[in-house]
């Protein structure tokens, strides 16, 4: 598969996180260890979907596809659950965005969602892109919950994670860095 775009999200080079490690209490956080910088690696991969559910299935199979090509096939199942419950949330807050909008009177327009793979070849870094800004919010889901356990498998999945808003378009980035 060919990589059609290389992009860095926004003209960022840096994710921030106050979830380090899985830690997500304040007292561990350092400043000078929030970012996770990728201007240095040198694997990227862009792809842009309609925010439909059909969007899931497409990201992990282009998520596998991309790591076999890197040449990262250890990886590729984390990633491809880690793609799926980002995009899947991703999906979820655009079409929330795009009720809202209906509500307001508003054409929704075709609403995009983003992936961005990064890798150092050790480390594959995974960005999503959705307009809504509203950041993610790890719920508490009971044992006979069907949904509502995405962000603890990609906190549990993930050798760190976050979200932020870019600057510009608006919208937030849903990041999470994946280790061997």
């Amino acid at each position: 598969m060919t990589v059609l775009r290389i992009v860095i999200p926004f003209g960022s080079s840096a994710a921030c996180s106050p979830w380090l490690g899985g830690l997500a209490s304040s007292a561990a956080f350092q400043a000078d260890r929030k970012l996770v910088r990728t201007q240095d690696w040198c694997l990227r991969s862009y792809l842009e979907l309609g925010a439909r559910p059909a969007a899931v299935q497409v990201a992990r199979r282009h998520a596998k596809n991309i790591l076999d090509e890197w040449r990262m096939g250890a990886l590729a199942d984390t990633v491809e659950l880690l793609v799926s419950e980002i995009i899947t949330n991703a999906v979820r807050a655009s079409a929330r965005l795009s009720h809202r909008r209906r509500e307001a009177g508003q054409a929704p327009g075709a609403l995009p969602v983003r992936l961005w793979l990064t890798s150092d070849r050790h480390r594959v870094m995974i960005q999503v892109w959705d307009g809504d800004h509203h950041q993610p919010t790890p719920l508490n889901a009971g044992l006979d919950a069907e949904a509502g356990r995405g962000l603890l498998l990609v906190e549990t999945l993930s050798a760190q994670w976050g979200c932020y808003a870019p600057g510009g378009p608006g919208g937030k980035i849903v990041w999470a860095v994946c280790a061997p």
